[in-house]
């Protein structure tokens, strides 16, 4: 059946179709506030941007997702998900206007950051009280088939609000916190919409269950720390989908070290589409954006492009050869096309990396969720999540230790190339370690719970 058909019969379910109204707004409000505080810690006129800062902006969008993810199911289950979808996005409608205030005032950075750390904070809860709440909704038969469209249309509706609020900022010619402001101000109109549409669903409709037996709060914590131990182990257990994992957290490094690089490159380094001159030129804030919107595009075709070609990758090369086909392909072009620091070469990386990087995502996802016991699967997939998180972020740190102002470092280039060809030459070693493995089993790779 196809996409269109699955979700045409998906939305045959009134609730489905409510709930999936409360994933799209929501989302689409992540998006908007993403983009905000991005362009607010890296593109404002009268903040000298750094790697450091842009660093500090990553930890805050995602550590939260890594830290309180295993968690958050514990309270869930405790509260009323419908009360939690409304409370919540009311909750971060509230935090988002504060944050535009925040932006429109000079108040110490810290502030700032702590004030987008609640919003993003409150997220991991609507996420995961959204993937509780499906089986609320459809019925068995179609679970497997909700699961993978209503995360995917979520991702689409983030995308949308990632473009929706650059196309906000460039309305002001000026740009500056006003523009910033302006843009996080939607954000906070959209979560409002979002809290308004969970209203459409009553309140015991999305559970838990009454006859439900809760532990208490402190038990459960503790059980779920066990739980990661406890998968942590089986991890060890199953070399293939460690290998999986291994690869897939060294290449998200490679990714976040580059998306920090070109952000700085598009702030500093490109005037007007020209080349790079030797001294960090402050350019215009709207050019800048525009080149990072191209950038951010680029990334997303490469994404879907993955997507289209995955299946049939694995298929003839098999799970190991595909991500060792990806990681050497990003080992040549990334030099190839960065090294250059001119805005067509690199928006050409962009894509590059975005396609190499989620044909391994989706490649991963595979090898976990085929090997990994059922049992075992949602906590491996709390260990990936907290994985893929840590390793952005700390590719982050790292860059701040070794670009320069305007983002022009050969030597990350190179120390990434020789990074993606490590990871080449292991799951080379690694295939050919295993050579009755068949890739018929992965050739239609399942869509993963915390696709990017």
């Amino acid at each position: 059946m196809s996409v269109v058909g699955d979700l045409r019969t998906l939305l045959h379910f009134p609730d489905f179709r409510r709930l999936l109204t409360v994933r799209l707004l929501s989302q689409l409000a992540d998006g908007v506030y993403q983009v905000a505080l991005a362009a607010y810690v890296v593109f404002s006129p009268e903040k000298e941007t750094s790697p450091a800062a842009i660093a500090s902006a990553m930890a805050v969008l995602l550590l939260p997702y890594s830290l309180l993810g295993p968690f958050a199911g514990v309270l869930l289950d405790r509260w009323r998900r419908r009360q939690v979808l409304l409370y919540g996005n009311l909750l971060r409608a509230v935090l988002a206007a504060g944050t535009a205030a925040l932006v429109l005032t000079a108040v110490p950075e810290w502030l700032f950051y702590l004030s987008a750390l609640s919003v993003t904070a409150v997220n991991r809860f609507i996420l995961a009280g959204l993937s509780a709440a499906l089986p609320r909704v459809v019925d068995d038969e179609r679970l497997v088939m909700a699961n993978s469209l209503s995360p995917t249309a979520g991702t689409l509706a983030a995308t949308a609000g990632g473009g929706l609020a650059f196309a906000v900022r460039l309305t002001i010619p000026e740009g500056g916190r006003g523009a910033d402001a302006l843009v996080v101000a939607v954000g906070s109109v959209i979560y409002l919409l979002a809290g308004i549409a969970a209203l459409r669903m009553g309140k015991e409709r999305l559970g838990p269950g009454a006859a439900y037996e809760q532990l208490r709060l402190r038990t459960a914590l503790a059980s779920t720390a066990r739980g990661l131990v406890a998968g942590l182990r089986h991890l060890r257990e199953r070399p293939e989908a460690s290998y999986a994992l291994t690869a897939m957290t060294l290449m998200r490094f490679c990714y976040g070290a580059l998306t920090v690089m070109v952000l700085m490159l598009c702030r500093y380094a490109f005037e007007d589409g020209g080349d790079v001159g030797d001294a960090v030129k402050a350019v215009d804030v709207g050019a800048g954006l525009k080149l990072l919107g191209l950038a951010v595009a680029a990334s997303g075709l490469g994404f879907f492009a993955a997507a289209v070609i995955t299946p049939w990758g694995v298929a003839r090369s098999g799970r190991f050869g595909w991500l060792a086909l990806c990681a050497a392909a990003a080992a040549v072009l990334e030099p190839a096309l960065g090294l250059s620091f001119t805005p067509v070469p690199i928006l050409f990386a962009a894509f590059v990396l975005g396609l190499v990087t989620q044909c391994s995502k989706i490649t991963a996802d595979t090898a976990v969720q085929s090997t990994v016991d059922d049992a075992y699967r949602g906590r491996v997939f709390s260990l990936y999540d907290m994985l893929f998180n840590v390793a952005f972020v700390g590719a982050a740190g790292a860059a701040a230790l070794i670009l320069p102002p305007d983002g022009r470092s050969a030597v990350l280039v190179v120390v990434v190339a020789f990074l993606y060809a490590g990871v080449a030459a292991l799951m080379f070693h690694v295939k050919r370690s295993q050579p009755t493995r068949h890739a018929s089993s992965a050739s239609t790779p399942p869509s993963s719970p915390n696709t990017p």
